[in-house]
C-alpha cells in the first residue's frame, strides 16, 4: 500500500490514534520518571494535555486542515500540564503552523512542519536540555527532512521517521547520566514515540478505537443553549449568637468557587445568601456549619414553565457590585487547606489547588487570572513543573498583564508574597520578589515507590528521601534522620531560620517532637513551627 497524500480527515484520525496510544501507556511512562516519588508526573501530564486537544478534534464534523489544526493547537496549549505537557503542546503548535496552510499533507509538507515543530518547542524552553523529548523530536525532524528527498510514500517516510525517533529515545541515557544511572529512557521522549506510533499504525491500516471520552455525539435536533448555572438559590442562615465576620468572608470566598451572581449580606445573627450555582448540595452543606437555614428557595432555571402542582417562587437577582480594579493581584498554586489559607492571609486573590501530584493546566491558570480584579496579576507557580504552563498562560492572556514570578517551591512563593510592596511599580516588585526567592532553600521529605539509583544513592522502595532544590540530599529508613541529614546539606553560615511544614497525616505530638529534634540539632538557628496543612 502506498500513500502520497494525507487528507484532513485522515490526519485527524492519526492524531486521535496517537492520543489513544499515549493514554493507554501513561502508567508505563510514569514509571520511567527518574525520581521514585508518589505522583503521576510525565505520563499523566502528557496524556491530559493531548486529550484536551483530542476532545476538540473528535468534536469536529468533516474538518478541513485549518479547523483541525486550530483544534489541535488551541486544545493542547490550553490543556497543557507540566513541563512535558507544555513542550508537547508547543510541538503541536509548531507543526500546525505549517500544516494549516495546506489542504493535504505530503512528505515535503510534513518535513517542513516537523522542522517548525522542533523550532517552536526549543524556543519555549529557557534552557533546552538534550537527552529529553526535545532530542527525540529533533531526531524525528532531521530524518523527516532526509526522507522527503528519498520518497513520496508517506508510509515509507513515516516508518523511517518513527525508527529514527525510537533510536534517539534509546540514546537518551547516554546524554543524561541521571537516566543511565536510573536505568530508564526519557519519559517525555517515550510519550512522544507513543503518539507517533499511534499515527503510524493507523495510516498503515490497523483498526484502532478512536472514541474519546467526554465528547458529545451530534444529534439531529437543534442545539439548545444551556445556561452556565442551572440553579438560583436563596436562603437565610440563622445563629443563636453573633456571627464572626471572618466566617462570613470565608463562606463568601467559598461560594465564589461554586457560582456567580453572589450576594452575602450579614446582620448581627443572620446571613442572607443568593447564588447561581450548579452545586446546591455543597452550598447548603457549608451553610449548615454556620447555623440553621430558613426561607430556602431553589429554582431550576431551565424549567421555565411550572408543572402541575409546582409553585415557583420568584427570587431577586443578586446585586452586581462592580469594585474598582486594583493595580496588582496574585494567583498562586498550593495544595491543602493550611497552605491555601497561608497564601490567602498573605494577600493571594486566587489559590489554585494543585502542586506536585496534580499540575494545573495552562487553562486553569488563565481562568484563575480572569477571576482577579486587577490590571496586573502576578502568578506564583510554586513548582518547577508548573512554570512553563504559567509562562504559556502569560502569553495567551489578552485582557490584562500577567507576570510570572518563577517560584519553584511553596516557601519561595511565601517569600515572594511577603516581599511584595504595594506602593512600588510592577518592575520593581518583579525584580525584588525574583531576587528574594533566590535566597530561599527548600527541601521536602517523601518516600520511594520503587527501587532505583540516583546520584550514586541506592534507594529502596519505602525508604524516606530528603529532596532539595538540586536533587536528592538524603536517603534513610528513619523519618527524623532523613530530615536532619537533608537539613545538614542545606544549612550554611548564612542560614538564620528554618520553617517546618507538616502534612495532615502527621500527628501533632510527632510534629512537636520533630521540631524539637531540629532545634537541638541546630541550636544557633531559629526554628519556626508551621500550621498544619492537608497535602
Amino acid at each position: 500500500m502506498e500513500v502520497t497524500n494525507i487528507s484532513a480527515s485522515q490526519f485527524a484520525k492519526m492524531f486521535l490514534a496517537g492520543s489513544k496510544y499515549l493514554e493507554a501507556n501513561k502508567d508505563l511512562i510514569n514509571e520511567l520518571n527518574v525520581f521514585p516519588v508518589p505522583d503521576g508526573d510525565t505520563g499523566t501530564n502528557m496524556t491530559m494535555t493531548i486529550m484536551s486537544a483530542a476532545k476538540e478534534v473528535a468534536a469536529l464534523e468533516d474538518p478541513d486542515m485549518v479547523t483541525l489544526c486550530k483544534a489541535m493547537s488551541s486544545g493542547s496549549l490550553r490543556g497543557a500540564r507540566g513541563n512535558s505537557g507544555v513542550i508537547l503542546s508547543q510541538l503541536f503548535r509548531g507543526f500546525t503552523k505549517v500544516a494549516k496552510t495546506h489542504e493535504e499533507l505530503n512528505v515535503e509538507v510534513i518535513a517542513e512542519a516537523c522542522q517548525k515543530s522542533v523550532e517552536t518547542a526549543y524556543k519555549a524552553v529557557m534552557k533546552p536540555k538534550e537527552g529529553t523529548i526535545l532530542t527525540v523530536a529533533k531526531a524525528v525532524s532531521d530524518k523527516a527532512v532526509e526522507m522527503a528527498d528519498k520518497t513520496d510514500d508517506c508510509i515509507e517516510f513515516y516508518e523511517a521517521v518513527l525508527k529514527a525517533g525510537e533510536e534517539a529515545l534509546a540514546r537518551t541515557p547516554e546524554l543524561l547520566p541521571v537516566l543511565k544511572q536510573a536505568g530508564v529512557v526519557d519519559s517525555g521522549g517515550q510519550g512522544l514515540i507513543e503518539v507517533l506510533r499511534g499515527g503510524y499504525d493507523f495510516i498503515c491500516g490497523k483498526e484502532i478505537d478512536l472514541s474519546v471520552e467526554g465528547v458529545a455525539k451530534a444529534e439531529a435536533k437543534p442545539e439548545v443553549a444551556m445556561p452556565k448555572y442551572l440553579y438560583r438559590m436563596s436562603f437565610v442562615i440563622n445563629s443563636t449568637s453573633p456571627i464572626d465576620a471572618k466566617d462570613v468572608m470565608d463562606y463568601k470566598v467559598y461560594l465564589e468557587a461554586l457560582g456567580e451572581e453572589i450576594s452575602v449580606e450579614q446582620k448581627k445573627q443572620s446571613i442572607s445568601v443568593i447564588i447561581m450555582t450548579n452545586e446546591p448540595g455543597r452550598v447548603i452543606s457549608k451553610a449548615t456549619k454556620l447555623g440553621t437555614m430558613s426561607q430556602v428557595s431553589m429554582i431550576n432555571i431551565v424549567d421555565d414553565e411550572p408543572k402541575n402542582g409546582d409553585k415557583i417562587i420568584e427570587m431577586p437577582k443578586a446585586k452586581e457590585k462592580k469594585e474598582p480594579e486594583k493595580d496588582f493581584g496574585f494567583v498562586t498554586v498550593a495544595s491543602g487547606n493550611g497552605l491555601v489559607q497561608i497564601f490567602k492571609d498573605l494577600g493571594a486573590d486566587v489559590v489554585i489547588e494543585g502542586g506536585q501530584t496534580m499540575n494545573p493546566s495552562t487553562d486553569d491558570i488563565l481562568s484563575a487570572v480572569e477571576r482577579v480584579n486587577a490590571k496586573t496579576v502576578f502568578v506564583l507557580p510554586n513548582n518547577k513543573n508548573i512554570i512553563l504552563a504559567a509562562n504559556q498562560a502569560e502569553k495567551l492572556c489578552e485582557d490584562k498583564k500577567v507576570v510570572v514570578i518563577p517560584s519553584k517551591t511553596l516557601p519561595q512563593g511565601i517569600t515572594a508574597l511577603i516581599n511584595f510592596v504595594p506602593d512600588q511599580s510592577e518592575k520593581a516588585n518583579t525584580e525584588n520578589m525574583t531576587s528574594e526567592i533566590s535566597h530561599v532553600k527548600s527541601g521536602e521529605v517523601t518516600y520511594a515507590v520503587r527501587d532505583t539509583m540516583i546520584d550514586d544513592k541506592e534507594i529502596k522502595e519505602g525508604d524516606y528521601m530528603g529532596i532539595g532544590d538540586a536533587g536528592i540530599l538524603s536517603v534513610e529508613k528513619d523519618l527524623t534522620e532523613v530530615m536532619l541529614k537533608m537539613l545538614d546539606e542545606m544549612v550554611d553560615e548564612e542560614s538564620a531560620l528554618i520553617s517546618l511544614y507538616f502534612g495532615a497525616d502527621v500527628k501533632k505530638k510527632d510534629a512537636n517532637k520533630m521540631k524539637k529534634s531540629v532545634e537541638e540539632h541546630f541550636p544557633a538557628l531559629e526554628v519556626e513551627h508551621s500550621r498544619f496543612t492537608i497535602t
